[in-house]
């Protein structure tokens, strides 16, 4: 794909030797032919997306903005949105290219506004966003100064979205690798922010998920977690015995001391929760750009406070933490 062209030359450059040996021929072999059914209507999609230019980018924007409305006549402009929906569902978002505006299932930038009132120091920072999505968050990242960033997420229809962006972008200081976090090897301590949004509750193994995020950690730098937690006492962990909230791979919602707990025992320090906020419908919903059932539908309709599992409905924290 366009945007991994030259990968090993930027890992190089971001003194990531260690990751050359297998990293860009397992983000190739993502993309082989016959990994994914749906890769061919994916590369027609982004074959189909017309040759603008933009006049603007404005990547600190609560919509990611590239180009203007006047840069395309209404027949590209349509052209333009065809293409995009056909890389549908959108679940990070939103964008705007060109005067199509992309409204995600996520609301994106309320999540990203509490990492800013947090005051994350992300001017000239080179950062790791693991499960970035289709890359929302590192463009918003990129916006706020960050000097470099790296996102790692194993899901294709989500790079071929970063694809569809950064074909009128063209910002080689934001990779999307397509792996798994697991496919990184450990140790790199190269970065000064590790952003882990959205992940840790799908692990198995949430200590071992941390202390591999801490690994990438420069010393001084700062792990960046977002996940579901659950109120009580600091001993208290809820283990979904099916689904929650509908989704299958939930594993284990900590309360907020629980996770302080577990990354002081992993060695970081001067750990804090920044943000407790419940997830209003407002922020995860269906739209055009993600028609599928969505928040509204995993909460019990009678009793919006519980799942429809009867499990308390999700709460997400926000924490830091540094490693000595």
């Amino acid at each position: 794909m366009n945007s991994l062209k030259g990968i090993a030359r930027r890992l190089a450059a971001d003194g990531l030797d260690g990751w050359l040996d297998g990293v860009p021929e397992a983000a190739a072999a993502a993309l082989a032919p016959g990994r994914h059914g749906d890769l061919p209507r994916w590369r027609s999609a982004l074959a189909a997306l017309p040759p603008l230019e933009a006049s603007s980018r404005d990547l600190a924007a609560p919509a990611v903005r590239i180009g203007s409305a006047g840069d395309a006549d209404d027949e590209t402009r349509e052209r333009l949105r065809v293409a995009l929906q056909a890389l549908m569902p959108w679940r990070k978002g939103p964008f705007e290219l060109f005067g199509v505006t992309i409204d995600a299932e996520w609301r994106s930038d309320l999540k990203w506004s509490r990492v800013l009132a947090a005051e994350v120091p992300l001017a000239d920072a080179r950062i790791l966003d693991v499960g970035c999505g289709n890359g929302y968050y590192a463009l918003r990242m990129r916006g706020a100064g960050a000097r470099r960033v790296i996102g790692v997420d194993p899901t294709l229809v989500h790079l071929m979205q970063f694809e569809a962006l950064q074909h009128y972008l063209h910002d080689d200081s934001v990779d999307l690798l397509p792996l798994p976090f697991e496919a990184l090897p450990e140790g790199s301590g190269a970065f000064d922010l590790v952003f882990s949004m959205g992940v840790l509750y799908h692990r198995r193994s949430p200590l071992d998920h941390l202390a591999a995020l801490a690994t990438h950690l420069r010393r001084g730098g700062s792990l960046v977690l977002e996940t579901l937690v659950v109120e009580g006492p600091d001993d208290r962990v809820l283990c979904p015995a099916g689904r929650y909230a509908r989704m299958r791979n939930v594993w284990f919602l900590p309360t907020p001391g629980l996770l302080r707990r577990w990354l002081e025992r992993l060695g970081l320090v001067k750990v804090r929760v920044l943000d407790l906020s419940p997830t209003r419908v407002a922020e995860q919903r269906t739209t055009a750009w993600m028609p599928f059932e969505s928040l509204a539908e995993a909460l019990d309709p009678g009793d919006p406070s519980r799942t429809v599992e009867g499990e308390p409905a999700p709460l997400r924290a926000l924490l830091v933490a540094e490693r000595p």
